[in-house]
């Protein structure tokens, strides 16, 4: 298997598409084996990673997020970048499929060499990320793309994930005003890096104008994530190309000023804490339900909290305890 796994690396490293598919499939997978394989995988990749660009975008559902980000790619291919969007489709609660269409709406940038463009479903996950998406920008950024896009579900408070594992969090609004101008939450407001009012054209370039003259002045009002940059509100429409080389000009700039500050390493040796702590989590969780006694023990608990006869937390406490004895 180690074999497999260097081969699979060396693929990676020569910038083989399906050699990425086949390694993004690897890490997305839920058997212990593949969970191995992904670990050996990483670990292999290590020298390979981290000279990207990592943006997270994210915006209601027909705010225009996959014609921005084709629109975008395609503009940066022109300059000479590399581009792999990781594009999230949300799940269905009941059966749990994904209809996976971003590569549909993406398909001129989709079918562009120098572009890779890899949908996935956000399952269970909440954050408008899935559960294996920082793992899967570590793999594009190995097979040589410089530019990672991680496209989210849509937009609200669950959405903030995007902003632990990206540089820069992107946020893409529709010209509103009144009660739709509320209905943005603040939690959100804040982690925006960028902010930018999609669909300024046709009859609504007047409507759009006085959405981002709104909020650069809500703007004002709120603490920047990082020091030196004070978040910027611009209009743009992906359908008419207006406004794209102007928001990422000032993408690049952001990237300077925390590149030169050391703010940009900083931000992301935290987000790798962060990462290990929660991978931690899911394994300790992953272990609890696998062991023998607790699995004899969870109906008993589960039916007793159900009937009303034991709180959750103490049903919870005794599961554990009994965890920790057993081990």
């Amino acid at each position: 298997m180690a074999q497999a796994i260097k081969t699979l690396s060396d693929q990676l490293r020569q910038g083989d598409r399906r050699a990425l598919a086949k390694a993004i499939t690897l890490v997305e997978s839920t058997r212990d084996d593949h969970r191995q394989q992904t670990v050996e995988l990483l670990e292999t990749l290590i020298p390979d990673v981290g000279n990207s660009i990592r943006i997270g975008i994210s915006g209601a559902p027909g705010v225009g997020k996959s014609t921005f980000i084709e629109v975008l790619g395609s503009h940066l291919i022109q300059l000479g970048h590399s581009v792999a969007v990781l594009a999230v489709d949300p799940s269905s609660a009941v059966t749990g499929g994904s209809i996976l269409g971003d590569k549909t709406r993406m398909e001129n940038l989709a079918f562009t060499e120098k572009a890779f463009v890899r949908p996935s479903p956000a399952g269970s996950t909440l954050g408008g990320v899935t559960r294996r998406t920082r793992e899967s920008m570590l793999l594009c950024e190995a097979a040589g793309f410089d530019i990672i896009l991680v496209e989210t579900v849509g937009v609200g408070q669950s959405e903030m994930a995007v902003a632990d594992m990206t540089d820069m969090f992107l946020l893409l609004l529709l010209p509103a005003g009144g009660d739709e101008l509320q209905g943005i939450k603040r939690g959100i407001m804040e982690l925006a890096d960028l902010i930018l009012v999609n669909k300024s054209d046709g009859d609504q370039v007047a409507l759009a104008a006085r959405t981002t003259s709104d909020y650069r002045s809500a703007v004002q009002f709120l603490a920047s994530r990082f020091d030196g940059w004070q978040t910027p509100v611009m209009s743009c429409s992906s359908i008419n190309d207006e406004g794209i080389i102007e928001a990422w000009a000032q993408v690049d700039a952001f990237n300077k000023i925390l590149s030169e500050t050391g703010q940009l390493q900083q931000n992301r040796a935290n987000q790798a804490k962060s990462w290990m702590w929660s991978e931690m989590v899911e394994s300790l969780v992953a272990d609890l339900k696998d062991d023998e006694r607790v699995k004899a023990l969870i109906p008993e608990m589960e039916n007793a909290v159900l009937r009303g006869e034991l709180p959750a937390t103490a049903a919870a406490q005794r599961t554990i305890d009994l965890y920790k004895n057993s081990n």
